[in-house]
């Protein structure tokens, strides 16, 4: 490889990546953790998926110290086993060029510590981004974290330089987020900016994608809490997508001895967070258990099925759009071959829908009637 960025930038870039890891950057975050694409000594690229397709992006931050006291993270403040190492605008901005013209990387996620405040930070990480954008004419896709507390004028620059930023609200209610990052407050100085991500996109037209990360499981949080949220920030504020991340806990912080979460609950909860957000669900229909937390051992698409199909089945040819796309193996462009298909012929069984492009009709086999009949299934041997 031919790399150019002076050593000592190269190794501080190395030093970032274990603490941004953590930090969901793509369009697949429950496949995207820790995989890389470029060689192993460069652990700060992994492969990260986005609108365009995916890529490998550099995935750093201004700094590693930090103010605030986040009890979970492990770059909060007075933490001694974090390494701190900083960037300059102008030397994260040559690196970043460096590297993407030897087509190492062809993205860049930045995020960052807080120093002398959330309005400096950002005003570093803006500075470094429009060196890329202008001087050194980089117009591939860029995602910016952007800092609690941030002023108005500062995200609109953002979303002007970025194809999408990240506003990470960490926890659901502000009872979560002060027992999260007692430092940081929910109403103004996160949930604000994504209200004004969405003004900004209504009002000047600026296309930039939002999205926040939620840590899951650290202090009782439950999926109707951060479900509920996600749905109204995705109807109420246009946000791309909500990014779900276990809890795992870090040493030498306060939550050092906090069980993990389960990976299982992170996925469970993007499962059901695409319902909401491209099935057209509501909250209200997700099979939450007493508790509000969704069943593990089951994704919700199928818990609700086998609640509400196994005795009272749908017809394939009289069934609408909505209804279909609450069938396992079911989604929204099998969905609409099917409606294509009932205008031209008659689906009596599975091969048909196998035609359509379904790849797993067995799925949806218990769940429907072919032919005013319930499709023969196929005992496995094994």
């Amino acid at each position: 490889m031919n790399i150019h960025p002076s050593p000592s930038t190269l190794d501080k870039l190395q030093h970032t990546a274990p603490n941004v890891a953590f930090e969901p950057a793509g369009d697949q975050p429950h496949v995207e953790k820790q995989r890389s694409t470029a060689a192993d000594h460069l652990p700060c690229v992994t492969s990260v998926s986005t609108p365009t397709g995916a890529m490998p992006v550099l995935r750093t931050m201004m700094t590693t110290a930090c103010e605030r006291n986040c009890y979970y993270c492990p770059f909060r403040a007075g933490r001694t086993k974090t390494q701190r190492v900083s960037f300059k605008p102008d030397e994260l901005a040559s690196a970043f060029d460096q590297l993407q013209r030897a087509n190492i990387v062809k993205g860049l996620f930045l995020s960052s510590g807080i120093i002398k405040g959330s309005v400096t930070t950002q005003d570093k990480i803006l500075d470094t981004v429009e060196i890329i954008r202008h001087r050194y004419q980089y117009r591939g896709f860029i995602h910016l974290k952007v800092m609690p507390g941030a002023e108005y004028d500062q995200l609109v620059r953002a979303m002007q330089l970025a194809d999408r930023i990240s506003i990470n609200l960490e926890g659901p209610t502000e009872t979560r987020l002060s027992a999260l990052a007692p430092k940081k407050h929910f109403q103004t100085e996160l949930l604000q900016l994504l209200g004004w991500a969405h003004q900004i996109r209504t009002t000047r037209g600026i296309r930039a994608s939002s999205v926040t990360q939620f840590v899951v499981g650290a202090v009782g949080d439950t999926d109707l809490e951060l479900l509920s949220l996600s749905e109204k920030l995705h109807r109420q504020m246009s946000l791309t997508r909500a990014y779900y991340s276990a809890f795992n806990p870090v040493t030498d912080t306060p939550f050092e001895n906090v069980t993990a979460t389960l990976p299982k609950r992170e996925y469970r909860l993007y499962q059901s967070s695409f319902l909401l957000r491209d099935y057209g669900w509501s909250v209200e229909e997700l099979p939450l258990e007493g508790e509000g937390n969704l069943r593990l051992d089951v994704d919700p698409k199928r818990a609700w099925a086998d609640a509400n199909l196994s005795q009272k089945p749908l017809d394939v040819m009289q069934a609408d759009r909505q209804q279909l796309l609450r069938v396992p193996g079911i989604g929204p462009k099998a969905a609409d071959a099917i409606l294509q298909a009932r205008r031209t012929g008659h689906l009596t069984d599975l091969a048909h829908l196998r035609k359509l492009g379904i790849a797993a009709p067995e799925r949806a086999a218990p769940y429907i009637l072919l032919d005013g009949r319930r499709p023969p299934l196929q005992l496995s041997l094994f």
